[in-house]
């Protein structure tokens, strides 16, 4: 058990250093960083969706916003798509593929931010809320782990985090850039909180 455990953390940090090695999915964070806060400084809202894993990681993501990350500071205006009365209602009365779409249908708007979370990158659910973003004139940020997918043509910003074969060395490594993109916020709006001796 102990060599699975071992394996496990290996390759957890294999992935890990391969993103740090890839200039370009570090630019692509900090291209996310940069349309976040333009969006909050101009007074719009970051709308997060996902399915299973990702949902959590979206609604994760949003509530380090709109509570607390690291220190004190205002709420930011971060919504996760993940009302259980919305989710039911839309996917039964239009069909689950439509559950995000519908909710920025009724609350986005042009100035907005999405980011739609598909470690595949062809979930039909964030494929259709990233239309319909775009054709609200929201900005759209997706986090992937494989190039070449239905959503990259979708997206303003494209990060994709190849983690391995299976979808939960990808979600590892997409919590770790939700984070490091709450914390470039933060440094944004409240450097007070990032005073490093």
């Amino acid at each position: 058990m102990l060599q699975h455990i071992q394996n496990s953390l290996k390759e957890a940090q294999s992935a890990l250093d391969n993103l740090l090695a890839n200039p370009a999915a570090l630019a692509s964070v900090e291209a996310a960083a940069q349309t976040l806060i333009a969006s909050l400084a101009a007074g719009g809202r970051i709308f997060s969706c996902g399915n299973g894993g990702s949902m959590c990681d979206a609604m994760h993501f949003a509530e380090e916003l709109t509570g607390r990350y690291r220190n004190n500071r205002r709420g930011m205006a971060a919504i996760a798509i993940a009302d259980p009365s919305h989710l039911t209602c839309v996917a039964n009365d239009y069909g689950y593929e439509y559950v995000f779409s519908r909710y920025l249908e009724s609350h986005g708007r042009a100035g907005d931010v999405l980011i739609g979370i598909s470690t595949s990158g062809n979930s039909q659910t964030i494929v259709n809320a990233a239309q319909a973003a775009r054709e609200l004139g929201m900005k759209v940020v997706i986090l992937t782990g494989r190039a070449g997918t239905r959503l990259e043509p979708l997206a303003d910003v494209y990060v994709n985090t190849p983690g391995g074969h299976y979808a939960d060395r990808v979600q590892e490594l997409h919590i770790k850039v939700l984070h490091i993109l709450i914390e470039l916020v933060e440094r944004h709006f409240c450097p007070e909180n990032y005073t490093e001796a």
